[in-house]
């Protein structure tokens, strides 16, 4: 039996975002619009907005769970946050993260991570990092019946190992390897492919050999869509904030001014007062404490 319930119907006018949705969304040079969140409040935020996809990223690893990085996230863990956004979602398409060291070994251990993402968590497709043998993974989910979301460029699961976390692509050697990837990974059959930290003019050079949608953050305007963690845009997250961030909001600090006058209140005395507490007849506090003197 599914861990999951099944997603409630779309409200309103609003159709189910699908693949052939982005597709359309592409040939109809509409901005695809996609946030990466991790939980049901962060889904509700992204159905009340009206967005088309969102991605239960890795980096929630380091947004949510406190990591260093994105490495030591598990796929039970991944599967747990993406289940919740799940329940809080009815329009855009999920897309589940494939974690690091979840899916590199073997087509066949691959194909198994992708199908808890959509058995357990409810996914409608899963993202996983990377050109080379990525691609193989890739095609090898996509021949199992699961829609895959490719990504190229940065690539936090392997940036320690590839210089760190800075933009790929400034060097036109490089360019071209990150082209090369995305390139292999539309042949593979991915439906969509994200590029990150990609100098503009890389995007722009490859987009009129990009059939599939691309979805942008820090590879400039040229791309079919943008993507930004919900904690990034909304203010939420005290880490390493990159270039391509444009914060919309400053919720962490109402949150840690709202949290230190709540302390206040309470040291003080201020709180709880009467229009914060429940109440008993008279007669039947009465009735109590005779009953208490019982005892």
């Amino acid at each position: 039996m599914s861990a999951h319930p099944v997603p409630l119907q779309p409200s309103g006018d609003r159709q189910r975002i699908t693949i052939g949705t982005l597709a359309e969304l592409k040939d109809a040079r509409t901005s695809i619009v996609m946030v990466t969140a991790y939980d049901f409040p962060g889904a509700l935020a992204a159905e009340a907005a009206g967005v088309d996809v969102v991605l239960v990223g890795d980096s929630g690893a380091m947004t949510v769970l406190g990591y260093e990085s994105t490495v030591p996230v598990t796929v039970d863990e991944m599967l747990m946050l993406t289940a919740a956004t799940r329940r809080g979602l009815r329009t855009p398409l999920l897309v589940g993260d494939l974690p690091f060291g979840s899916y590199e070994r073997s087509d066949e251990q691959a194909v198994a991570t992708a199908q808890r993402f959509v058995k357990e968590a409810g996914c409608d497709a899963v993202k996983l990092e990377r050109g080379g043998t990525s691609v193989a993974r890739a095609r090898a989910i996509i021949g199992a019946g699961i829609p895959v979301m490719g990504h190229v460029g940065l690539t936090p699961q392997t940036a320690a190992a590839s210089g760190g976390f800075r933009s790929r692509g400034r060097h036109a050697d490089e360019a071209l390897e990150v082209c090369q990837s995305a390139l292999a990974l539309q042949r593979a059959g991915c439906f969509a492919v994200v590029f990150e930290a990609i100098p503009s003019p890389v995007t722009a050079a490859v987009m009129p050999r990009m059939t599939v949608p691309v979805i942008g953050i820090g590879a400039g305007p040229t791309t079919d869509g943008q993507v930004l963690v919900l904690h990034d845009l909304v203010g939420m997250y005290e880490g390493h904030s990159p270039r391509f961030v444009k914060r919309y909001a400053d919720v962490g600090s109402l949150m840690r001014d709202a949290v230190a006058d709540y302390a206040h209140d309470v040291r003080t005395g201020a709180y709880p007062l009467a229009e914060h507490c429940y109440g008993m007849p008279d007669n039947e506090a009465d009735r109590l404490r005779d009953l208490l003197n019982l005892m």
